[in-house]
């Protein structure tokens, strides 16, 4: 079972890497793969020190799956590349979450969809994943007609030059920026890139890609997407109108009995989710939940995700695991 992980040096390959040994995933030889620049630096697998390769080696050493975290022009380049050589690439970019051709995987929700044979699988955006876990066991009972969405987005989300750019504004440090303006005490309505619509193409994400996980077109969905200086996890309030009418407890118990959702929900004693409380963990935290007396059906929560664990690496891994259990590479 060798493994190859493209983008390995980067925040989100580095945690592919480390959750791959969490889990016990069956890798007899890992394959770390970045840029040139980073061939022959050293990363730490359980207990020993393995050389970074270059992306060509690892499409030559044929390992069972790639995992990727290197961006949409390397995934486009190399992705057709290891899968051509039988290879399964679990891509974690935007490249390939449109195609039809393409599954658009969250293990829990979706992951009857992979065929064997199937040689790219796309991983979904952070945001999207952590959303639909929390909405899809309410879809399947009571069918979502609306969703109105404000993120609340970590700079974890942009990278390690954003983080940085956060914690020297936070020291007086004048410094390299990764965004138009300063992060600290401060937020932006805005990620991604802009779009003719007006929209940015995360807010476009979160309506292409639920829709496409969840199966149904059908839902509409309008997004905003904010920018705030923390790390830890992505913050989403979400409004939801249902064709069906629903029950507040019965709302609590689909959630708690979904797997990997964790309703973390005790206004009185200010228990909610926040992104301290989803920091290094896996769970999909749901809080806030009240009905919304402004409109019939609706509903209204609140929910937080570690966006570089369940909402990329961890993801990715989960459906490398389906793969292997179930010998779909």
């Amino acid at each position: 079972m060798k493994v190859a992980v493209v983008g390995a040096t980067g925040m989100v390959g580095r945690t592919m890497i480390k959750v791959l040994e969490e889990r016990n995933f069956p890798v007899t030889q890992l394959l770390p793969a970045a840029s040139v620049k980073s061939v022959g630096k050293e990363i730490t697998f359980k207990g020993k020190n393995v050389k970074v390769v270059s992306v060509m080696e690892a499409v030559e050493a044929k390992p069972v799956f790639a995992i990727f975290s290197a961006g949409g022009s390397a995934s486009k380049e190399w992705a057709p590349v290891f899968a051509e050589n039988g290879t399964v690439v679990i891509d974690n970019s935007a490249a390939w979450r449109m195609d039809p051709e393409i599954p658009l995987i969250v293990p829990e929700i979706n992951s009857n969809v992979i065929k064997k044979g199937d040689r790219i699988i796309a991983n979904p955006n952070c945001s999207t994943i952590q959303m639909v876990m929390a909405l899809a066991s309410l879809h399947r009972k009571y069918r979502i007609k609306r969703l109105v969405v404000a993120t609340y987005q970590s700079v974890t989300g942009t990278g390690v030059k954003a983080v940085a750019q956060m914690e020297n504004e936070r020291r007086g440090i004048k410094g390299e920026m990764a965004y138009p303006h300063p992060i600290d005490m401060n937020c932006f309505p805005f990620g991604g890139s802009w779009l003719p619509s007006g929209y940015t193409s995360e807010e476009q994400k979160l309506v292409d890609e639920t829709r496409k996980i969840l199966g149904d077109q059908t839902i509409q969905i309008t997004a905003t997407v904010v920018r705030i200086p923390v790390v830890g996890g992505h913050s989403e309030a979400v409004n939801i109108e249902f064709e069906n009418e629903y029950e507040m407890d019965d709302v609590r118990n689909l959630l708690n009995n979904f797997p990997g959702v964790v309703v973390y929900d005790v206004p009185a004693e200010h228990k909610y989710p926040m992104p301290i409380l989803a920091h290094n963990k896996d769970e999909v935290f749901v809080g806030r939940l009240r009905r919304d007396f402004s409109k019939e059906k609706c509903l209204n929560m609140w929910i937080v995700s570690d966006n570089i664990r369940k909402g990329a690496a961890t993801n990715a891994v989960q459906i490398a695991e389906y793969m292997a259990a179930n010998k779909l590479y």
